[in-house]
């Protein structure tokens, strides 16, 4: 069964490297849970599904990933999203106090990690995010970063 790393490098079953990938199954599955986790958790501490996947589109824009882009986008319609969240997804900078916050944090630490400071995490929580919602917003964005990666170097993998 394809997984969304798979189908975001473009792995079908007739493809070695798909077999190759299932030589560690504990990373093919590790990383499909992960995906769950940060996208569509049983608790979504009030940061809800749509939140997730706008902002996991931002990342992939932002980490020019048109694979990705296409998939978080289809996720994304099923949700519904108001236009704010469009907005965000799409790169803007929203005018929600809140949802700018978020904004800057996650082009902060997509762009240019090394540049995030202590300073960054005091900005989300005067924004009003909660301790257990920092750390749910830290792993979307980790995971969001690190899938690109992975798929980027898939890709790679299969173009020589």
């Amino acid at each position: 069964m394809t997984d969304a790393i798979d189908r975001a490098a473009g792995l079908t079953p007739d493809d070695a490297l798909y077999h190759t990938r299932r030589l560690r199954p504990v990373f093919v599955d590790g990383a499909e849970q992960c995906r769950q986790s940060v996208l569509l958790p049983q608790d979504g501490l009030g940061l809800s599904a749509a939140l997730r996947l706008a902002l996991a589109r931002r990342i992939a824009a932002l980490n020019d990933d048109a694979a990705l882009v296409a998939d978080f986008d289809a996720q994304l319609a099923q949700q519904q999203p108001d236009a704010a969240l469009l907005a965000l997804a799409a790169g803007e900078t929203p005018a929600d106090a809140l949802l700018a916050a978020l904004a800057r944090h996650t082009d902060r630490v997509t762009l240019t990690p090394a540049h995030a400071q202590a300073s960054d995490i005091r900005l989300l929580e005067q924004a009003g995010l909660s301790n257990p919602q920092i750390v749910a917003l830290s792993e979307l964005v980790a995971f969001v970063n690190f899938q690109t990666r992975i798929a980027a170097g898939l890709r790679l993998m299969r173009s020589v």
